[in-house]
């Protein structure tokens, strides 16, 4: 089963790769979070003059991999410098939900070291010679869609945050006027990872506190909709989760616009 899932992530990033526009220059880096070596990968275009706004891309359990890495080359074509940042350290990553959950939950339980390497990663790329450091903006999927909410409700200095098939749970609660940052929660109907009341419970949080958030449902979708692994990860480890185009392509659109309102 291993050896199956290490050739289809194989398989994978070459897609990924081959579909990275032309146009754009992606390469791997390095940054350090308290003493830790982190591996990013950042993606722009070079055609582009003078600086744009920057883009956090936080990966989902698995750690930053190809996936994270396409979404930011994608990011990259629409006219933005994206960092697929890794929230793991030494490029960590997962083969199986056992070493995902794991590797996830030292980060969930641990909201200083989360903070910590979010804002190494959100430093990183403000430093950039392509990057406006005061347009910046993050997405994250699943567990990255949590780890952007969370740092937003820290304060992170955030102009957007998009979150798709996030954890909506919070770290810590939102505190009035606290949020800097425009929320997009992009939600599955049929997410079983993330019930009704995680959608309703954070629709009042961020209410109490002020914040400008919008959440959209896609009606059938489940958890990790926009990730055509999805499918793949399904088979191999008996998980209640699909791909969902229809969901993927609608709620990037989504993003798009209001990454161009926040960031203009």
């Amino acid at each position: 089963m291993k050896a199956k899932l290490i050739l289809f992530i194989l398989s994978a990033a070459l897609v990924a790769a081959n579909c990275t526009s032309k146009k754009t220059h992606g390469e791997e880096v390095t940054y350090t979070a308290n003493g830790v070596t982190m591996k990013g990968y950042i993606a722009y275009d070079p055609a582009i003059q003078g600086k744009r706004p920057g883009v956090i891309v936080v990966h989902e359990w698995w750690g930053n991999d190809a996936y994270s890495r396409k979404r930011a080359d994608m990011l990259a074509s629409l006219g933005y410098t994206a960092l697929a940042v890794d929230m793991y350290g030494e490029g960590k990553r997962a083969s199986n939900p056992d070493e995902a959950g794991k590797l996830a939950g030292e980060v969930k339980k641990n909201i200083e070291l989360s903070k910590t390497r979010f804002d190494a990663a959100m430093d990183f790329l403000k430093s950039q010679a392509t990057v406006d450091a005061s347009k910046i903006a993050a997405i994250g999927y699943c567990f990255g869609g949590g780890v952007a909410l969370n740092n937003a409700r820290l304060g992170a200095d955030l102009k957007a945050v998009v979150s798709f098939h996030g954890d909506l749970t919070p770290a810590k609660a939102a505190e009035k006027g606290k949020v800097k940052a425009r929320l997009l929660v992009a939600q599955g109907g049929a997410d079983g990872f993330v019930p009704e009341k995680d959608v309703e419970a954070i629709k009042k949080e961020m209410a109490d506190a002020g914040a400008d958030l919008t959440v959209t449902v896609y009606p059938g979708a489940t958890h990790v909709f926009t990730n055509p692994a999805a499918d793949e990860y399904a088979k191999q480890f008996k998980m209640p989760i699909a791909y969902n185009p229809d969901a993927d392509k609608k709620s990037w659109e989504e993003m798009k616009g209001f990454l161009a309102a926040g960031l203009k």
